[in-house]
């Protein structure tokens, strides 16, 4: 039974994995259109004596929704700030219980988060407010794209910390500290390769693999 549950809620995390992408690109390329709506907007101003007179409103609502459209993607990779120290330090027993401990909490706080931002939405919708700009934009649709970003992290801090419960309770550590832990130097190192479109690396010892990015391995 907690196998079968396990594999629907794998699924269901790969999904929202998988939604988180496309936000995350989707809030990629709308950084670049708002680079370059300021660079022109600047370059129109030095030059031509025009603004658009919303670039301060249409970026900041860009960035607002931008950067909560990058939330899942950010946790599915790993790639939020993490101070692990100690963490990495302890015995697995140990340290996969911490993992599913800051996972929780995060999802309080998600949940926090989403639960406010829909509330914002709501105000916003009931009182017909629009931004001050000469575009006039209803504020419902830039908090509700934000809003909607919070929703789809919360949601993902859901599925894994229910997939991580039930692995704890199969005893199966290892895959908990895959799924939960630091990234790896490998890891790392494969992305910065990545990044640059270079060859991946050769393969390493298991125990330089491990470590997570940021200690070292001890012989």
């Amino acid at each position: 039974m907690r196998d079968t549950l396990l594999g629907f809620l794998g699924r269901l995390r790969v999904a929202n994995e998988h939604v988180g992408r496309l936000m995350n690109d989707a809030a990629g390329w709308l950084f670049v259109v708002c680079a370059l709506f300021v660079s022109f907007d600047v370059l129109a101003r030095k030059f031509l004596n025009v603004s658009s007179r919303a670039t301060v409103e249409l970026t900041g609502y860009m960035l607002a929704f931008g950067l909560a459209w990058g939330l899942c993607d950010a946790l599915t990779t790993r790639a939020h700030i993490r101070v692990d120290v100690l963490v990495t330090r302890m015995p697995l027993r140990v340290r996969v219980w911490m993992h599913g401990l800051a996972l929780a909490f995060l999802a309080v706080l998600a949940f926090f988060f989403m639960w406010r931002a829909w509330a914002v939405v709501h105000d916003s919708w009931e009182f017909n407010a629009h931004d001050s700009s000469a575009l006039t934009i209803p504020l419902v649709v830039p908090q509700a794209l934000w809003a909607l970003g919070i929703t789809a992290f919360f949601v993902l801090t859901l599925l894994m910390l229910a997939e991580a419960v039930i692995l704890l309770t199969l005893g199966r550590r290892a895959e908990v500290d895959r799924m939960l832990g630091p990234r790896t130097l490998t890891e790392e190192a494969e992305e910065a390769l990545e990044a640059a479109g270079l060859p991946r690396l050769e393969a390493v010892p298991e125990s330089s693999a491990g470590a997570p990015a940021g200690s070292r391995a001890t012989p």
